[in-house]
């Protein structure tokens, strides 16, 4: 019982820190015109547990959002997808619907499958990946510009740690029951 109740408090906090950095976030990108986004999606087994990884940074380099999300039950391709698609999730809760017409994204990814997918460059023939796509697609719209640029799994590394963070808390939290 001790064990739930303080899951429950570390949830609820943690809740509260993020809609507080959300807010200072909100304040502090007012006047940027790009996001640069890293992106990683994860799975311990192929298909397995899986989580994905954001690190969102203002056009100074500076980290503005770090968030994980864990995933269930998918395959690394997936898992890579619903990270983007969570990346961009919180990119347009940053800078709010009315913002973000005149706002750049630099997506980077350690997914060369992916990266060259959403640049037209790879047929998609798996379903699922299809829908993720079409998500993804969807969800850039808004925005003035969007690039989608591969880089080397070493650059990603924040991306990456939030990955795995998320799939060991996953881990430990099961174990305790």
């Amino acid at each position: 019982m001790r064990v739930v109740t303080g899951l429950l408090r570390h949830s609820i906090i943690l809740r509260i820190i993020s809609l507080l950095a959300m807010t200072l976030i909100y304040i502090s990108t007012t006047f940027m015109s790009k996001l640069i986004i890293y992106t990683d999606g994860g799975s311990r087994g192929n298909p397995g547990p899986a989580a994905g990884g954001v690190v969102i940074k203002n056009d100074k380099d500076e980290v503005i959002l770090k968030t994980s999300k864990y995933l269930g039950e998918t395959t690394n391709n997936q898992a890579e997808y619903e990270a983007l698609i969570l990346a961009l999730q919180k990119a347009k809760g940053i800078f709010k619907a009315q913002k973000i017409k005149d706002k750049n994204l630099e997506c980077h990814l350690d997914s060369e499958l992916v990266v060259k997918q959403l640049n037209h460059e790879y047929k998609i023939k798996d379903e699922g990946m299809q829908k993720l796509f079409i998500i993804v697609w969807n969800l850039t719209l808004d925005f003035d510009s969007v690039k989608f640029i591969h880089i080397p799994r070493e650059k990603n590394k924040l991306a990456d740690e939030m990955v795995n963070r998320e799939l060991d808390l996953r881990e430990k939290s099961e174990s305790l029951f």
